[in-house]
């Protein structure tokens, strides 16, 4: 549990050399994860090179201000540390394994259903992995960072002749970690009994949509970057 709480996103990283041997350990926990028929569609590359990291990074800082433009009213981070961080892993999933659940390939309605439920057993299977390697960083001292806003084909388009990645394979996130430049916060989160019903589910802790929509105006910006201690 002290390493799951103390597992901690900052973007600002202090300079440092990451040894090789914390990439391998960081990637030897994600390659233990469990996944869907044990089909670990998932590879990690070890980005190293500066001027890679600062074309990664600017991919993001150039998506944040096009969200800025098209006034989406998203409070998006600073992306510019992601060109600084001491350790960058690129996280990649082989879609194609979808196959390997339970699916028809007769491209009827029901297998169209089959495969749209395939591909989220591939995504918690990478998810899964991944959040392997966040918690064995957090063991080995550092901070770390979730980029999850990849998923654009023109960042897609940018990164991958970089990386050498296949087009048949997605780029799907971004870890980066090092010690942080600033200290790290908690930041707010659920209670447990907001989260966990026992037998079923507990009707007091659904929330409507205008609940949801209400929550997104007037917390949302609250609770992603602030301190937990700071938040109403």
């Amino acid at each position: 549990m002290e390493i799951v709480r103390s597992r901690m996103t900052n973007r600002a990283f202090a300079p440092c050399e990451i040894p090789r041997a914390h990439f391998e350990m960081i990637l030897e926990a994600a390659r233990h994860a469990p996944s869907g028929a044990n089909a670990q569609p998932w590879h990690y590359i070890v980005v190293a090179e500066p001027a890679v990291k600062q074309t990664i990074g600017q991919c993001f800082v150039d998506e944040q201000q096009r969200r800025a433009k098209l006034r989406m009213g998203f409070p998006t981070p600073n992306y510019n540390g992601v060109k600084t961080a001491p350790g960058l892993i690129v996280v990649v999933a082989d879609f194609r394994f979808v196959r390997a659940f339970p699916v028809l390939n007769d491209d009827s309605d029901l297998d169209r259903l089959y495969k749209k439920n395939a591909e989220r057993i591939l995504l918690q299977s990478v998810a899964a992995s991944t959040m392997s390697a966040h918690l064995a960083a957090a063991a080995l001292g550092y901070a770390v960072w979730w980029i999850t806003a990849i998923g654009q084909e023109e960042i897609q388009t940018r990164v991958r002749p970089l990386l050498g990645v296949p087009d048949e394979l997605a780029i799907i996130d971004v870890m980066c970690f090092g010690p942080p430049l600033k200290p790290s916060y908690k930041r707010w989160k659920k209670s447990l009994e907001q989260i966990m019903s026992w037998n079923r589910f507990d009707p007091a802790t659904f929330m409507t949509d205008a609940q949801i929509d209400e929550w997104i105006r007037t917390t949302r910006h609250k609770v992603m970057y602030r301190d937990e201690s700071k938040v109403d």
